[in-house]
């Protein structure tokens, strides 16, 4: 359908997982992507798979200047940014009385400063040059409710959720929009470091966690990248103009509100 056509759009943490499966929709539906990761050797290689619609840049969202020069690089390379999606994000869990102060902070630091930041960034640019942007934070169902292992990466996904209604109530004023998707439980390769910390903490085999939380989806699996793509686009397109610091769940059935 080509919904983004001759949009540019940035990325974060696309080297792979997620954030990949954006930017190749992103790339089928006519936009030009920026593959924004910590880790620009991957990011390249992401970025030459996909084509001359895509280019890589090297960014760490826990550093200003490195959000500025990402953000530079890609008006740069493309002339403007209309979207960005916030994906970079890291996982961390732990018993309340097992919590570490300085994985405390790498957590916030990444989830919610990170977004904040290259979101204050990007809009920056976009109000600028009168650009009628979209912005997309990835939240999780984590974000919705507490749960006993994950105090911390809980609280973050929260505090990203009530970003994009602040941010969103903030920016409409210029036009632009900001919402979040709130995934379940996507399968890849972090999987495994968080099947690895049940396994530990709840004497589960190894596996055994990702199967029981696969088969408690009401849709009957976990999810897989590809399905958060048909949401991100819509955020992007024209079709989601009135909407407005919103949290979309697409989870399977797993929460409702």
């Amino acid at each position: 359908m080509n919904r983004l056509d001759g949009k540019c759009a940035l990325i974060t943490g696309a080297a792979r997982g997620i954030g990949l499966a954006f930017a190749e929709a992103y790339i089928k539906e006519g936009a030009r992507v920026a593959i924004a990761d910590i880790d620009i050797e991957l990011g390249r290689k992401s970025a030459a798979a996909l084509g001359d619609r895509a280019i890589a840049v090297e960014l760490d969202v826990t550093q200003q200047l490195s959000i500025d020069r990402a953000v530079r690089e890609t008006i740069e390379a493309f002339g403007q940014i209309d979207i960005l999606i916030n994906n970079a994000a890291i996982f961390t869990a732990a018993p309340i009385v097992d919590l570490d102060r300085a994985d405390y902070q790498r957590a916030f630091d990444v989830n919610f400063s990170g977004t904040l930041f290259t979101l204050q960034s990007v809009a920056r640019h976009m109000i600028d040059r009168g650009i009628k942007g979209r912005i997309i934070n990835m939240a999780s169902q984590a974000g919705r409710r507490g749960e006993p292992l994950v105090a911390v990466y809980c609280a973050t996904k929260a505090a990203v959720i009530s970003l994009t209604q602040s941010a969103g109530l903030n920016l409409i004023q210029h036009g632009i929009n900001v919402n979040a998707i709130s995934p379940g439980v996507v399968d890849g390769e972090h999987w495994d470091g968080v099947d690895a910390f049940f396994a530990k903490h709840e004497g589960k085999a190894p596996g055994q966690k990702k199967q029981e939380v696969g088969e408690s989806v009401p849709f009957g699996r976990m999810g897989h990248a590809q399905d958060l793509t048909g949401m991100a686009i819509f955020l992007a397109s024209d079709e989601a103009e009135y909407i407005v610091a919103q949290t979309y769940n697409v989870d399977g059935g797993q929460w409702m509100n």
